[in-house]
């Protein structure tokens, strides 16, 4: 999966990138057909002091695409909780089409003869 990572207001650490890695290679477990992932980082000095950091992520997947954000007074919080908001999207997906199946089964079942006695 190809990572695009972007910051706003903000200086990009070696322990910041690894911490994304680590849960970009988490949402990769779950969905390996993943083309892209955009994280955006950033830094808004005007907000609130608990509202500083927004992390926004963008899973560019086969159909719409996945779209999730957090805003924190902690940037590694912040990340955290916006890859469990994308993590729960794709288990939804993923539910969905698999009820989906199950459902296109069911109606394609031959329904059984009544025994004769």
């Amino acid at each position: 999966m190809k990572l695009i990572l972007t910051t706003h207001n903000l200086t990009l650490t070696k322990a910041i990138e690894d911490h994304i890695l680590k849960q970009i290679d988490k949402l990769d477990h779950f969905d390996r057909r993943t083309v892209d992932a955009r994280v955006t980082l950033e830094h808004d000095h005007t907000r609130a002091a608990g509202k500083q950091f927004c992390c926004s992520i963008r899973l560019r997947v086969r159909g719409p695409d996945l779209f999730a954000e957090h805003i924190d007074s902690d940037l590694y919080t912040s990340i955290d909780k916006v890859a469990r908001k994308i993590k729960q999207q794709i288990r939804k997906r993923h539910a969905k089409r698999a009820a989906r199946k199950h459902k296109i089964a069911q109606h394609k079942r031959i329904p059984r003869e009544p025994e004769a006695e």
